[in-house]
């Protein structure tokens, strides 16, 4: 299958800190690949140095062949990476409304079918347009923190702990919504998630990080046998 989104020998970290240790993997068009491991092994440093916020120290990621291992947020959101990051950071002062708009920040010209579009995703947004970002609950943070990602219409979404302080029905509409968006769409997703059911319902292959190093590749199959699960104390089965 072909590459979208090639990494090769990714290191980063904090200022002298190393946490990546040498990441590689492959992403394919349309595929969701999970990472998991437990909190400190480097998930979310893997997120934001692919995204740019955090600087390779040695490495290269490619995009279609192309290296962006040096670009910044903006460039590689314009070249089709979209970010969710973990606690969401939504406007908490804007409407939902304005809060999609902003998705479209960085583009020549607002594109109000693409909002709409985005929307037919989420039926209850579409309810809670001129709500305020810091009254919807956390679910409903969530759901706008992807619907304003998915306005910059990305191929590849980048989604870091989305589970976290989520009512379950909330969790099985997110499931919902991005199996939806797969099939009409054909987009790529990186998830990074510690809940065990959330994350195999939605990915092809789930790579395991351990100490800033992918130590380990299962099917979300393999996840359902207790011997795998109990390597993995702490997490939700």
């Amino acid at each position: 299958m072909a590459e979208l989104l090639s990494v090769q020998g990714l290191r980063s970290g904090y200022g002298r800190i190393p946490i990546l240790m040498g990441i590689d993997f492959t992403l394919a068009p349309g595929e969701f690949l999970g990472i998991l491991g437990h909190n400190g092994m480097g998930k979310t440093t893997l997120i934001r140095s692919l995204m740019g916020y955090l600087p390779a120290t040695a490495g290269r990621i490619t995009l279609d062949g192309r290296d962006i291992t040096g670009a910044k947020p903006a460039q590689k959101a314009a070249a089709g990476i979209g970010y969710v990051p973990q606690g969401r950071q939504i406007f908490p002062d804007l409407s939902v409304f304005e809060n999609l708009r902003m998705g479209q920040a960085g583009k020549s010209r607002e594109d109000k079918a693409v909002i709409d579009q985005v929307l037919s995703l989420f039926p209850r947004l579409t309810r809670l347009l001129d709500r305020r970002g810091g009254a919807l609950s956390g679910g409903e943070q969530q759901l706008l923190a992807l619907a304003r990602c998915l306005c910059t219409q990305p191929r590849i979404i980048l989604l870091d702990e989305p589970t976290e302080g989520i009512q379950p029905n909330i969790l099985d509409e997110i499931v919902e919504t991005l199996q939806d968006l797969r099939r009409q769409s054909g987009i790529a997703m990186i998830l990074v998630e510690q809940n065990l059911e959330f994350l195999t319902a939605l990915s092809d292959r789930l790579l395991i990080i351990q100490k800033g190093v992918i130590t380990d590749e299962v099917s979300p199959e393999m996840m359902a046998d207790p011997e795998r699960i109990a390597d993995f104390v702490g997490m939700h089965a």
